[in-house]
């Protein structure tokens, strides 16, 4: 999927990025920054995991995710300030080119989750 060039712009200012995942125990949610994201050449989301040790859990049992970011700084649907909602697939990389790439810009990073986005929804 080619990600919206809105959303392209959120993920370049200042803002939070929430991760819902359900496992066993029922929903779980976990945050992380804009500014830690990349996108990879085929458009999955790589976030360096410094803990996330429930989201991996979860993703084990169940990889189905739900993202929501946003920025005041980007001009929205009804004003200043945007928000996505993006449903997909997610799994951990410990190893590969991807995870050494966060690795390098993120020292404390374990691993880096992969997000393949089905859909990335404006909200606001």
């Amino acid at each position: 999927m080619n990600l919206p060039e809105t959303l392209l712009e959120v993920l370049k200012k200042d803002g939070v990025v929430a991760i819902a995942t359900l496992g066993p125990d029922g929903p779980h949610m976990v945050n992380t920054w804009n500014s830690y994201v990349r996108v990879s050449e085929g458009g999955r989301l790589l976030i360096p995991a410094g803990y996330f040790h429930k989201t991996e859990a979860n993703i084990a049992v169940n990889n189905q995710v739900l993202v929501t970011l946003g920025s005041s700084k980007v001009q929205g649907l009804q004003g200043p300030g945007t928000g996505f909602l993006i449903k997909g697939t997610a799994t951990f990389l410990k190893e590969g080119a991807e995870y050494d790439a966060m690795k390098s810009r993120f020292s404390w990073a374990r691993a880096a989750l992969s997000i393949t986005v089905d859909s990335a929804t404006q909200t606001i």
